[in-house]
């Protein structure tokens, strides 16, 4: 069935910037899930906080990534929508591991507003959402 037969097409965001975005993204859910499984089953009672941030911070990473790949105005409104609460949870984390950072007895992926992932976390949601508002859906291939 074709776009034109009655199903709405569906713009992919992964051409140009789009693709940037969610290579981006897909190294950064490597990043926070495989360290968060790993702290998460080594050594859990030390810092259960960061530990479990880190691993809220790879399932918000994971979800944009498909969302930008799906594309599609319900995927782009949940992609906005995510980006900002990721932006809200790094600006929070970020914050509050500088004013009280005996919370943290270890980092988490948004510790210091990313600082151990080069400001990769506070830069990424402020990109995809420029990305998200600026291309409008119309940038891209659509789907069938």
């Amino acid at each position: 069935m074709t776009a034109t037969e009655g199903t709405p097409a569906r713009t992919r965001l992964v051409s140009g910037p789009g693709m940037v975005l969610v290579w981006f993204y897909g190294v950064m859910v490597v990043g926070a899930v495989s360290r968060s499984v790993y702290q998460m089953a080594t050594e859990f009672g030390r810092a259960p906080l960061a530990y479990t941030l880190s691993a809220v911070a790879g399932v918000v990473y994971g979800f944009i990534t498909y969302s930008l790949v799906r594309g599609g105005a319900t995927a782009r409104r949940a992609a906005r929508i995510c980006c900002a609460a990721e932006l809200a949870g790094v600006l929070a984390v970020g914050t509050w591991t500088l004013v009280e950072p005996s919370a943290f007895p270890d980092a988490t992926v948004w510790s210091d507003y990313g600082a151990g992932y080069v400001f990769i976390p506070v830069l990424l949601p402020l990109s995809a959402l420029y990305w998200l508002r600026t291309s409008r859906g119309t940038t891209g291939t659509a789907e069938q």
